[in-house]
């Protein structure tokens, strides 16, 4: 955590929120090492401090990292079960849109393992921090199912053929590969460190409300493009995806620690 005399205390809970730099950063640390999992607490307590402080007139941006070794093992494998995953989907979607209308830039900082739904909030952000031996990808094709979010976020970030391929592969890429395939923005041995250089360096001695112009105008049109596939895709998930075996065997055998029985169907 900064030493800054203007740092406000942490709160408390699966996450950690403060604000430093005299109220221009807001922080947000997910705080339940060492997995980090995003379900419906972590969820909503990101939501909710979104909705507290992103319309503070000061506020510059917004750093996102983790507590312990790993950023996140990713979303909740039990919430994605059928008579959860129409409940878990939405909420999570509706923080990664309410990222994406985000009036300043979000940082991330990223270190360990920054799989699944974890790195889907990560692609929320705008500039992300990785160290060289972070681990990112979205292995949902291994239990028969696809990562809705990242399935629109990707191929914005990285382009159409990069993204098929981790999405199709579900394979994991350190920070090096990713930082080469323009995933991340730098790597570095403490991510955190080098995102709030980033804010101090480059968006500290600015107007905050020129600042939210620059952002406004660079992520309509992606922004307008990604809300509208992600209410596609997420029909695709609960009405098509869900109603096969594959889906939920893959699901059940991952929760049940053996091997899947796929019938491709």
């Amino acid at each position: 955590m900064s030493s800054s005399s203007t740092a406000t205390a942490p709160s408390s809970g699966p996450l950690k929120v403060w604000l430093e730099k005299d109220d221009r950063l807001l922080r947000l640390r997910l705080a339940r090492p060492k997995a980090n999992i995003v379900d419906a607490q972590m969820i909503e307590a990101l939501s909710a401090a979104f909705d507290k402080h992103l319309g503070s007139a000061k506020l510059s941006a917004v750093l996102v990292d983790a507590e312990g070794p790993h950023f996140s093992f990713g979303a909740s494998v039990a919430e994605h079960m059928p008579d959860q995953c129409e409940a878990m989907l939405k909420s999570l979607h509706s923080l990664i849109i309410q990222m994406l209308d985000c009036p300043v830039p979000i940082l991330v900082a990223i270190q360990g393992q920054c799989l699944g739904g974890g790195l889907e909030v990560a692609l929320a952000g705008n500039l992300l921090f990785c160290q060289p031996d972070a681990n990112l990808g979205q292995p949902e094709i291994k239990l028969a199912v696809f990562a809705p979010a990242a399935s629109c976020l990707l191929p914005e970030r990285i382009g159409q053929s990069q993204a098929e391929d981790l999405l199709f592969s579900g394979r994991s890429i350190n920070g090096n590969e990713a930082l080469a395939i323009g995933l991340v923005n730098e790597v570095n041995d403490d991510p955190s460190a080098a995102a709030e250089a980033y804010f101090d360096n480059h968006l500290s001695q600015g107007s905050a409300s020129s600042l939210r112009f620059a952002v406004k105008a660079v992520r309509a049109d992606p922004v307008e493009r990604i809300k509208n596939k992600l209410a596609q895709v997420e029909a695709l998930y609960l009405q098509e995806l869900m109603a096969t075996h594959d889906a939920v065997e893959g699901l059940q055998a991952f929760v049940e620690k053996r091997a899947a029985n796929w019938e491709h169907r």
